[in-house]
């Protein structure tokens, strides 16, 4: 039988985890020593910690107070036998799961995330670049960067900085099939295509005054905006693509803007967090950090 300490610090790892499988690599146990230990602290404090079936694993309200109550007494319990110059900043650990667009994540949160992991070394960042809509509750995301409206009005989020689609060309696409004079014409002319993961289907291009078009030459999809904007790099077709990506390329002369009388209002990018109440000190410092780095676009 564990002590009562030993289940409490393998139940705040499950906590913190996406499976008891997850927790198990982390602790250096078998999955089965982490089942054990929650199903015998369940018994000890005589209420359930985790919903659990075949596919997934989610904590209770009452486990994720216990948790929260918890995190704190065992780092002060290692803060005792820690030498003072090993102190970590107080309360400063533990996992933070982070969600964001592959192109603000690959683009904007690296260099942040980077610093954070030299001054905290005891944050584990676990970052899932994903266009699709994530299931923040399901994953356990603690962190959610996300582009236009947030589904979830009880989500804490801030605004942080705006992104525009531009429309764009190659020069070699332009020499070969020509400007075109208005929207009309720009639906007929060959484009590249990006497809919303969330649906299956094909983003239709955003203009002004509430504009979209549906392009009808579509000559190449992709879900990747990255691949994308390759794509309308090499000439292959006409591209709706963020300005982040492309305004380094049209400085260089490698892209075009096109139609800037129909560029669509900007949208904005919103730094969240699922949870209300109470923030661990490891998510709040990685909250602030994050927004703070968007605010500066």
């Amino acid at each position: 039988m564990l002590n009562r300490l030993e289940m409490m610090r393998i139940f705040c790892v499950a906590a913190e985890s996406a499976s008891f499988k997850d927790a198990a690599v982390r602790l250096g146990v078998s999955p089965q020593a982490v089942t054990r230990a929650i199903k015998e602290l369940e018994n000890t404090v005589g209420e359930p910690l985790f919903y659990r079936n075949t596919r997934h694993m989610r904590i209770t309200d009452f486990g994720e107070q216990l948790a929260f109550r918890a995190k704190d007494s065992i780092a002060g319990i290692d803060d005792l036998f820690r030498r003072s110059d090993q102190q970590p900043e107080a309360g400063v650990t533990g996992i933070v799961r982070i969600t964001a667009p592959t192109v603000i994540g690959r683009h904007f949160l690296l260099d942040v995330l980077s610093d954070i992991n030299l001054q905290y070394p005891h944050i584990t960042l676990d970052l899932r670049l994903s266009d699709s809509i994530t299931d923040v509750i399901e994953q356990q995301i603690d962190i959610g960067v996300r582009v236009g409206f947030l589904r979830d009005s009880s989500f804490v989020a801030r605004a942080a900085a705006k992104i525009t689609f531009l429309s764009v060309a190659a020069p070699s696409l332009i020499a070969r099939v020509g400007l075109p004079e208005d929207i009309q014409a720009l639906a007929e002319l060959p484009t590249v295509g990006l497809v919303d993961n969330s649906s299956g289907r094909i983003w239709p291009w955003y203009l002004g005054e509430a504009q979209q078009i549906v392009p009808r030459n579509r000559v190449f999809l992709t879900d990747d905006p990255e691949t994308e904007l390759q794509m309308v790099l090499k000439g292959a077709g006409f591209g709706q693509i963020a300005d982040c990506l492309v305004l380094p390329y049209i400085r260089e002369g490698r892209l075009v803007s096109l139609l800037p009388e129909y560029t669509p209002p900007p949208w904005d990018i919103y730094v969240y967090r699922p949870q209300r109440g109470p923030v661990p000190a490891r998510i709040r410092v990685v909250y602030d950090r994050i927004l703070e780095r968007l605010l500066k676009l």
